[in-house]
This record gives C-alpha cells, structure tokens and sequence, in this order.
C-alpha cells in the first residue's frame, strides 16, 4: 500500500458547519474519518502479515491438514483471514468515499434519498453514506 493510501484527504475549509453532523465542523468529523481510515490500513497490514506467515507454512507442510482432529486447517485460517481482508479494504474504501463527499460538500446526507443522516449514526460510523432508513432497506 502506497504512502498515499495510508494519509487519506483531507477537506478543503474544516471550519465549514456539516449539517447533521456532530459538532457540526469538518474538523472532528475529518478526525473520526481518518481514525476509522488508519483502524482499517493497520487491520490490512496485521492481515498482510498473517497471509504471508500462513502461505510459508502452507508451503512448508505437504501435509494434508483437512483431516486432523487438532485445530483448524489451513484452509479455513486462509478463508478466515481473507474474509476479514475483504472487510478491512471496504472499510478503507468507505472511508475514502466520506472524504470525497466531505470535499464535495455532500458529507452526512443520504445517497440514497437525499435527507440528513442522523448525527448519531455518523457518530458511530463515521462513514456512513445511507441513513439508518435507506440503510435497512438495502440489507
């Protein structure tokens, strides 16, 4: 990952009121955005790691793993963690996305109907991009 994807963007005026946002200024919430961006790039590096340090003793073991009784098998960690990867690079991506709107001055509205997202739930997920409506509808 590039240095550049471990920084993030950052908005233009963070002195900007965010309607339904908590605090209602660009600066906290760019704080809590680049928190949840940092939380996710060192989940994907912890992640990185553990792949690599399972790959060698796939590579390192012709064993076939599947049939023994002690503990889970190497393909299961494998799923396991890829799992958890395919998380951690979304979380980045959303992340990355609340920047974009946080630039564009769209930041704390719904994309799907338009309206506030409650600051509660921007609070909690800061990068949030549907209200908790449009957001129970979609799952």
């Amino acid at each position: 990952m590039t240095d550049d994807a471990m920084t993030g963007p950052s908005a233009s005026d963070s002195r900007l009121p965010l309607p339904g946002t908590p605090g209602g200024n660009a600066s906290g919430v760019q704080a809590r955005l680049q928190r949840e961006r940092d939380e996710a790039a060192e989940q994907l590096t912890a992640l990185a790691q553990a792949m690599e340090a399972l790959r060698t003793v796939r590579e390192a073991s012709p064993d076939d793993d599947e049939h023994d009784p002690e503990g889970p098998t190497l393909s299961s960690e494998w799923s396991q963690l890829r799992g958890l990867e395919i998380a951690a690079v979304a979380r980045l991506a959303d992340a990355d996305a609340a920047f974009e709107r946080l630039e564009q001055g769209r930041y704390g509205v719904c994309l799907s109907c338009g309206r506030p997202i409650a600051p509660g739930r921007l609070e909690v997920r800061p990068a949030a991009a549907l209200c908790v409506e449009c957001a129970a509808r979609a799952s």
